[in-house]
């Protein structure tokens, strides 16, 4: 997988976790635990996505 392949993979899958997050939060019955581990999961991704960026200088 070319590096630009796995930067706009882990974009789609932050993009997606994104819209999961912002829907569970509307819903009461949430599991807060859930949410806080969907949460830690999106920055690890975007985390990752700076690293890639950044080492490669794609901006």
């Amino acid at each position: 997988m070319s590096i630009q392949s796995h930067l706009s993979e882990l974009e789609r899958r932050h993009a997606n976790l994104e819209r999961e997050i912002e829907n569970a939060a509307l819903h009461p019955s949430t599991d807060s635990l859930e949410l806080a581990q969907m949460k830690r999961r999106k920055l690890m991704i975007k985390d990752e996505i700076s690293k890639i960026k950044s080492s490669h200088k794609m901006h």
